[in-house]
């Protein structure tokens, strides 16, 4: 496990954007940014989740949080850009994103996988951390240092069969993070981009792709924190295009 240890107050005065931030580990990501200081946005398609995350911060009086629910699958690129106008004008710049948002898809071959499923998760899993990225630059550009953290897996890295789009959209993830990383340095010297693998966490992602596993025997979300702190605050200033594992 990684063992960083954050200081309380890391990401005090820091904007941050976290997608699928109503359930799993985009909903602790977003508690744990904000309870380090940080306010933040929480993206995802359904109100309610996002609404529960909005109190739970509230409640413990941490910074106050943002709402944008917005469905990845079926964004179009105004969709992307009223999201950028309504940064600007609320915060005036953005300190980070951690691209947390993924389906699935099927565990099945790639020769009997439906190709209108394959599509809506490469859109989800790739085409919307690209509009994302390009439509918010302009606000990272005037941060005094921002991070981009894309989320990835080992079958991103190592191809497994019957992983299908699911894999493809994390071998995808990991080119985008590393063109990113290095396209960054000369375009925008204070933008890093990072990918994290958390490994196998409890979560509903999880418990749907190996269902006859024991969830108690996987770490929490909460437990693979200290990495997803790491990389958002100043002590990983130096670090850009790295592929880490929280485990």
């Amino acid at each position: 496990m990684f063992d960083y240890q954050a200081p309380s107050q890391l990401l005090k005065d820091k904007v941050i954007l976290v997608t699928g931030a109503g359930d799993g580990i985009g909903k602790t990501a977003a508690i744990t940014y904000a309870k380090h200081g940080a306010t933040v946005i929480l993206l995802g398609r359904t109100t309610k989740k996002l609404e529960a995350v909005y109190d739970y911060i509230e409640k413990q009086q941490y910074p106050q949080a943002a709402i944008v629910p917005l469905n990845l699958d079926g964004a179009a690129e105004h969709d992307y850009l009223d999201l950028a106008n309504t940064i600007e004008s609320e915060f005036g710049h953005l300190d980070g994103i951690l691209h947390n948002a993924s389906l699935l898809g099927e565990r099945t071959t790639l020769a009997a996988y439906d190709p209108t499923l394959f599509e809506q998760v490469m859109r989800v899993n790739v085409t919307s951390q690209l509009m994302l990225n390009q439509t918010l630059l302009p606000l990272m550009q005037k941060a005094e240092n921002a991070s981009i953290v894309f989320t990835t897996s080992s079958v991103g890295r190592k191809a497994k069969a019957n992983w299908g789009a699911y894999a493809v959209s994390k071998f995808a993830t990991e080119a985008m993070m590393q063109l990113f990383s290095c396209e960054l340095e000369d375009l925008s010297p204070n933008v890093r981009a990072n990918a994290i693998n958390p490994g196998a966490t409890r979560t509903n992602m999880r418990a749907n792709a190996y269902p006859d596993e024991d969830p108690n025997t996987l770490p929490t979300a909460e437990d693979i924190m200290p990495l997803y702190l790491y990389l958002m605050g100043k002590d990983s200033l130096t670090v850009n295009g790295q592929s880490l594992d929280a485990q």
